[in-house]
């Protein structure tokens, strides 16, 4: 039986609280035009944040929409920045909770965890298995079902006004991916089934963390139940070790009937049964028994990327900083693979 938490509304309103969550969210923000406007007089903005919450009155904000390219177009959907403080308030009296209910093994948005540590894990679980399984999840976020969500989160929080805020929050997202959801029908639904509201806009902190407690019941199916030997999930992305095909074979349709009854499914066209010798791609490193290195997708990435910033330059359209930032960034992600020489080689055509 899970454990339930109840009374968390003083806790999530409280003053300390709400003053936490507005010095998270303000990090790197400052000058942005939304983040100095409520700056210029953050106790009245922080107080009267916390009065709608407290008498029910507050409402999320309309979000607004952009477009990343790379190394795929999505659509991301900044919330306001006031919401925002409102997400981290969320999530710090949440978070406590769920990370109790977390595996080891689960690797997106979560503290001292994070991309390489997931490639670490995999690439140990490479060298001291037969084969793997690769797979992920048909369009995750915009499919992510409103009401299922909820009832997972219902199962161990009780407080009936968090609960309820929850909800707005998750439907305040309705429609911003609907023209990229998949139809959603599933055994025993009839067309209504095509009305549930659907979708967590990615941009949010609390989707973030939404898709973890929504696939929590995953993870443990997977460790519990099929008892696999090595498992490594990052975000909607799950690879599973084992020692033989037929076995990993068995354990696909296992997750994809756990995953029906969360009104997910996985992608047959990505997901794979291969031998470990042979080698996998995981998020953005190809790993093979004997080293991991770079794919050559991601290093002309960062030349389109490095020309870019060269032609903002150029016009004055972007600053050092940022250039710098940029750059830093790649390098680090790079230090995960073996690549020295290619550092190396970037740094010395480097120029602005």
């Amino acid at each position: 039986m899970a454990r339930t938490y109840g009374n968390l509304w003083p806790q999530f309103v409280s003053w300390e609280n709400l003053l936490a969550a507005y010095h998270l969210c303000r990090r790197r923000k400052r000058a942005r035009p939304e983040a100095a406007r409520f700056e210029f007089d953050w106790e009245f903005e922080l107080i009267q944040l916390q009065r709608e919450l407290s008498d029910g009155s507050y409402a999320p904000g309309a979000y607004r929409n952009f477009f990343i390219h790379e190394p795929k177009r999505r659509k991301i959907s900044a919330a306001p920045y006031r919401d925002r403080i409102v997400h981290h308030a969320l999530v710090r009296v949440l978070e406590p909770i769920f990370e109790r209910r977390f595996i080891f093994d689960s690797y997106a948005c979560r503290k001292r965890k994070g991309t390489h540590r997931a490639v670490d894990r995999a690439h140990g679980f490479l060298r001291k298995n037969a084969y793997y399984l690769k797979t992920d999840i048909v369009r995750f976020f915009p499919n992510v079902d409103h009401a299922v969500l909820l009832e997972v989160i219902g199962q161990h929080v009780r407080d009936e006004r968090l609960v309820a805020l929850i909800g707005r929050i998750i439907a305040s997202g309705a429609g911003l991916l609907a023209d990229e959801a998949t139809n959603g029908l599933f055994s025993g639904d009839d067309l209504f089934a095509l009305l549930r509201p659907r979708g967590l806009p990615i941009g949010n902190l609390t989707s973030q963390f939404f898709a973890n407690v929504l696939l929590d019941t995953v993870d443990h199916c997977v460790k519990e139940e099929l008892r696999a030997p090595g498992y490594v999930r990052y975000a909607d992305d799950l690879l599973l070790f084992g020692e033989s095909k037929s076995q990993l074979g068995e354990w696909r349709y296992a997750v994809a009937r756990r995953l029906a009854g969360l009104r997910l499914k996985l992608h047959d066209n990505k997901t794979c049964i291969a031998p470990c010798p042979r080698g996998l791609t995981f998020l953005g490193f190809v790993l093979r028994p004997e080293g991991r290195r770079l794919p050559q997708q991601s290093l002309s990435r960062f030349r389109r990327r490095m020309r870019r910033l060269r032609w903002l330059k150029q016009h004055g359209m972007v600053r050092p900083r940022t250039i710098g930032a940029s750059i830093a960034g790649w390098l680090a992600y790079a230090g995960g693979a073996s690549s020295a020489g290619v550092r190396r080689s970037f740094w010395r055509q480097i120029r602005f």
